[in-house]
């Protein structure tokens, strides 16, 4: 008797926005936490490679050695709007225009010699983002459970990064690592939809990978230690439809 009382409680849960998916188009926003980082292929044989005092105006040695390039990302955020058109029974097409704010830091282990004696030093670059992206997705969604559906998303996104060519006004020996302003990314991701009284809230968790080499060789150590350098990000996005 329990269990029949139980089923029939859960076929008479009401059920929010009943129709709202049936819809041919729809509108709404984005909150996101996004993480920016580079994958990075430095150049061959880069520990054997000399450098000299020009070509790395900011260290006082005689001649340098880059042993290793890493990255790391810092905490950022993204505001966006969306439009969805739905394509099918559980299928849809998403554009979600962006601004993304976030930092990179590209991290230089260098062994320097200077009279003959030899210190290994750590130097860190920042490269600051404000990127204008123009993601378009295909979204796929499951069978709705009552209030809640999951789904998987994928697709491609352009990015114009509005900080990159900044000029710099330190002092000109202090040399700055910039990036091409033009990349395209492949994204993938998966989230969760609720359905309220008033809206459908989504939650996703999303990652990129870029496909374009976004370092610019400019004849100093920092940018021909390295051959690729190629965007990653990790989201964490708050959708409000």
């Amino acid at each position: 008797m329990a269990f029949g009382l139980s089923t029939f409680a859960q076929k008479r849960k009401v059920l929010n926005l009943q129709n709202y998916d049936q819809q041919p188009y729809h509108f709404g926003f984005i909150l996101a936490a996004n993480e920016m980082s580079f994958s990075i292929k430095p150049v061959d044989n880069l520990p054997t490679i000399k450098w000299d005092q020009e070509q790395s105006p900011d260290i006082f040695a005689d001649s340098l050695y880059v042993y290793e390039v890493t990255s790391q990302g810092t905490p950022g955020f993204s505001i966006g709007i969306l439009g969805n058109l739905r394509l099918g029974k559980s299928t849809d097409l998403r554009f979600v225009p962006t601004l993304s704010f976030g930092e990179r830091m590209l991290n230089y282990s260098i062994l320097s010699y200077k009279d003959g004696e030899p210190s290994l030093i750590d130097v860190e670059k920042s490269i600051t983002s404000t990127m204008l992206e123009f993601p378009l997705f295909v979204k796929y969604r499951s069978k709705r459970l009552n209030n809640f559906a999951a789904y998987v998303t994928g697709g491609l996104k352009y990015t114009l990064d509005l900080a990159s060519q900044k000029k710099d006004d330190q002092n000109l020996n202090d040399v700055t690592v910039k990036i091409n302003k033009h990349d395209m990314m492949a994204e993938v991701g998966i989230g969760f939809d609720f359905y309220t009284n008033y809206f459908k809230f989504g939650t996703e968790i999303r990652m990129g990978y870029g496909l374009v080499n976004m370092i610019k060789h400019e004849g100093n150590l920092y940018t021909d230690s390295i051959e690729r350098l190629n965007s990653k990000i990790f989201l964490l996005s708050f959708t409000f439809e």
